[in-house]
């Protein structure tokens, strides 16, 4: 069966559809491209896997596709450029579409080259991580990352559609799939305390990939994003809720250096970290960052800190975020499970404490 959701942005609307063999249906895809040109941005692990399914359902269109170098650590301007000289190479006009196929750095590339490329061209969302389908994929954040920060280069760019594809996932790496249930969970933490509780009583049945628990997951994340997004697609206020656990998690990416730590492993410590930070303000109860942890771990995601990384690494690496207002660090944090809060109202001392009690 397949689930379709909207994410409602006016005339930027655009569905979102979940199920499985859904790259074997032309019209999905096809009911979405407006002109004959589409050029397909995948990378080296997915290509060998689902290129040619894509590029089959395309016949009618003039097509190209490039491959790009898989990682993060090449989410750079210098990759992105590999896009536009294809795009220029094939003089492709401002009636091309472009279609992300992968997981959320060949997302939130190709997204940035289509906000980019002759001032703006549609493109379409083909994510086949979990971490892309329940997040990267949804909402129209596309950016590359620059050495100080992480995603400091980038536009609000929403695609035509999304096409989440739950058949991609079985031949996702087991610490892949992890790193998308940080995301997973998250939600249940900022505004949704009954998923929460659905994940603590299914995260088994998730690790083994059964699919209709795996349908579910990614419809209720999609469903909990998309509110938000339409309710602030640019982030000026309750939109920045997603962003529980990042800005811990964002200094560990950038401080390990892209790509050896996963976006959801820093992510999932990132929240132990915030967890940690509200308990310390008397927000949340010691029992609930048990639950937390517990349910991190459950995933397969660790929740302490690289070796090595400093007090004063972490506050220079937080201070480059978009969540700074006047040199103030503006944070998520918890009153809850499922009641996450923006708040720059935290001590600075209880920071550091938590930044140390995370030293090792």
């Amino acid at each position: 069966m397949m689930k379709t959701l909207q994410v409602a942005l006016a005339e930027r609307s655009y569905p979102i559809y979940i199920g499985r063999d859904l790259l074997s249906q032309p019209e999905l895809l096809t009911q979405h491209i407006n002109g004959n040109e589409v050029l397909v941005v995948t990378n080296e692990t997915v290509a060998p896997l689902y290129l040619q399914s894509v590029l089959d359902v395309l016949t009618d269109y003039r097509c190209e596709s490039v491959v790009l170098p898989d990682g993060e650590q090449y989410k750079t301007l210098e990759v992105l450029n590999q896009i536009f000289d294809q795009l220029l190479t094939s003089h492709f006009s401002r009636q091309v579409t472009l279609i992300a196929l992968g997981g959320g750095v060949i997302g939130d590339m190709a997204g940035f080259a289509a906000a980019c490329y002759q001032r703006g061209v549609p493109f379409i969302q083909i994510p086949t991580t979990l971490l892309s389908q329940v997040d990267s994929s949804v909402g129209g954040k596309t950016a590359v990352n620059h050495a100080l920060g992480k995603n400091m280069i980038g536009a609000f760019y929403q695609p035509q559609c999304v096409i989440a594809d739950t058949n991609s996932l079985n031949t996702l790496e087991d610490r892949q799939l992890s790193s998308g249930l940080a995301e997973v969970i998250k939600y249940g933490l900022i505004n949704d305390p009954e998923f929460f509780t659905w994940l603590e009583q299914k995260m088994p049945a998730l690790r083994a990939r059964e699919p209709d628990v795996l349908a579910e997951a990614i419809e209720r994340s999609c469903d909990d994003k998309a509110n938000l997004v339409a309710a602030d697609e640019r982030e000026h206020g309750v939109r920045a809720l997603l962003n529980l656990g990042h800005t811990f998690g964002h200094a560990i990416e950038t401080g390990m250096g892209y790509g050896n730590w996963l976006h959801g492993e820093a992510i999932a410590c990132g929240m132990v970290m915030a967890a940690d930070l509200s308990q310390r303000s008397g927000w949340l109860p010691a029992q609930d960052v048990e639950r937390i942890k517990a349910l991190l771990v459950a995933a397969g995601l660790p929740i302490t800190t690289p070796q090595g990384m400093t007090v004063e690494q972490f506050m220079t690496l937080m201070t480059v975020d978009k969540k700074v207002q006047n040199g103030v660090i503006r944070l998520v944090l918890l009153q809850g499970i499922g009641k996450a809060v923006i708040s720059d109202d935290y001590s600075p001392d209880m920071l550091t404490k938590t930044l140390e009690s995370f030293q090792h």
